[in-house]
């Protein structure tokens, strides 16, 4: 399973560092920006299939749902001004997390952070207030402002704040809020959808909460040690990099941030430097992994699970159960990946992850298929039927929580060198966001035009993504992020593309191995 060629680091840097209470705490606050993106997944999905918000903003989906029993189950929810709302917030997150980086860059990862937060609390107020589609999606467009600032900020932030032997636990964190956001926004869908008429306005404004805490989160968290030197602030970089370390002899590892701090400065247009050859490494991963990851069809489920399961057969508050239900999965599975990821490594976790969605979107195309056929009709669908679809879907959540999902964040924020640092991460926020916002906007309209046959679309797209892991991703385990270029030059592919005089002097020798 995690065969394949792995390049280890031999005799590289080991900094002396400890996990500290002060640097978990910090850590877990950060992390908290995740809980912004994973309110707003859950939150729209959970929103769109109850009825009083339908009937009020989209009364053609409405009508068809309720009036026209014939309605094939594909089509039911196929239309443009709906798709339109959920996915005009990941169009608006491309565009902020572009302007996201010339702030981190030069103010701060914290205070990307804080702009996100503001911009997130706006956009939830006006969506409480709605009166009309407009406000719904301009309501949209400030949520994915903020989260456009909070997705390129967060995930540099904690890799830059951990110690390199735990990164990618804490970086994980982020997921893992991403993870209680959505779960919770599925438990409040559940018992607002009771409240008549305006529930769904106590779904849609609750998003100020999360909002709030990553705001205040963000005036109180310290910088990172990398940002404070990239502003030109070496002694107080260098007693943070002592308090969060734990320990007085931090030398070689401030030595080594300073050194990467002043090649960042050489470098004019980190935008432009991108495109050189020696990053085609970093710009491949950074746009192929956020790529991969959204054609996991986990934001399909995500998204559209009450819709999904309302779809397949569930009751209007049944459905919105079934998503809390799959909502706990992602979030217990995500502690998996956590204690793994640091044990077993990304490639393994990766592997594992796609072989087991892979097999569950050919379980789920072939179950919906027998029972909806090409048609859509289906008269009753047995209880047990739609339990073992549900089950299914979990197994894939649970191998998408541990696998493509944090990692599809930690492993882009933990490959680029300073000096491209911030333009990177960026680019990795926009793909998502772009393919997040296609996804979303044609979903619907796929489901109605290729029938159960999207899970094997998705599927096959699983298998390709695995197979690019196994072949291109090389292990990133245990490596400090400043030493990175190490791995890159040991590669069987990318080490052409790495010059001699872009590895970290003293770091050893470099050898091939191979995972058990």
């Amino acid at each position: 399973m995690a065969g394949g060629p792995v390049f280890v680091a031999k005799g590289g840097k080991e900094y002396p560092g400890n996990l500290t209470p002060y640097v978990l705490a910090t850590c877990i606050v950060a992390a908290m920006g995740g809980l912004i993106f994973g309110y707003d997944i859950g939150i729209s999905g959970g929103v769109t299939s109850m009825p009083m918000f339908l009937s009020r903003f989209f009364p053609e989906v409405y009508k068809k749902e309720t009036e026209d029993s014939s309605t094939n189950q594909y089509c039911k929810f196929d239309s443009v001004p709906l798709t339109l709302f959920t996915s005009s917030l990941y169009l608006a997150a491309l565009l902020s997390s572009l302007v996201a980086s010339t702030v981190t860059r030069k103010f701060g990862r914290k205070m990307s952070m804080l702009f996100g937060g503001v911009l997130f609390c706006a956009g939830a107020l006006i969506n409480a207030f709605a009166k009309n589609v407009a406000m719904l999606i301009i309501g949209r467009i400030l949520l994915g402002f903020g989260i456009g600032f909070a997705n390129q900020s967060v995930p540099l932030y904690l890799s830059e704040m951990a110690p390199y032997k735990y990164r990618g636990a804490l970086n994980i964190g982020f997921q893992l809020s991403i993870t209680i956001g959505i779960l919770v926004a599925n438990i409040l869908n559940y018992f607002f959808s009771k409240i008549e008429n305006w529930g769904w306005r106590l779904s849609l404004g609750g998003a100020m909460v999360p909002a709030i805490i990553i705001s205040i989160g963000a005036l109180i968290l310290p910088d990172t040690p990398n940002s404070l030197i990239e502003r030109g602030n070496h002694e107080q970089a260098l007693a943070k990099l002592r308090r969060i370390r734990g320990v007085d002899d931090v030398g070689d590892e401030f030595k080594d941030l300073v050194a990467a701090s002043e090649t960042s400065k050489l470098v004019e247009h980190p935008w432009r430097n991108l495109l050189e050859r020696k990053y085609r490494p970093h710009l491949t991963i950074a746009i192929l992994i956020p790529f991969f990851q959204q054609l996991t069809g986990i934001n399909v489920i995500m998204f559209y699970a009450p819709v999904l399961f309302k779809t397949i057969g569930f009751g209007d508050n049944a459905s919105l159960m079934s998503a809390v239900i799959t909502g706990g999965v992602n979030v217990l599975a995500t502690l998996v990946s956590i204690y793994g990821v640091d044990k077993w490594g990304r490639r393994f976790l990766f592997l594992e992850g796609g072989t087991q969605m892979f097999i569950c979107q050919v379980a789920v195309a072939i179950c919906i298929g027998l029972k909806f056929g090409v048609t859509g009709n289906v008269q009753i669908l047995p209880q047990w039927y739609a339990i073992v679809v549900v089950l299914f879907i979990c197994i894939y959540v649970s191998a998408f929580a541990w696998s493509w999902g944090p990692l599809g964040w930690l492993v882009p924020s933990e490959i680029f060198p300073l000096e491209i640092r911030s333009a990177a991460q960026s680019i990795n926020v926009s793909v998502n966001m772009f393919f997040t916002f296609i996804i979303a906007q044609i979903f619907l309209s796929m489901l109605c035009h290729l029938k159960f046959g999207l899970f094997l679309f998705f599927g096959f797209f699983v298998f390709v993504m695995s197979v690019f892991i196994y072949l291109f991703l090389p292990e990133t385990k245990g490596i400090p992020i400043e030493e990175m270029s190490m791995v890159w030059k040991s590669h069987w592919f990318w080490g052409r593309f790495i010059p001699d005089d872009e590895l970290p002097r003293g770091t050893g020798s470099l050898e091939m191995g191979r995972n058990a």
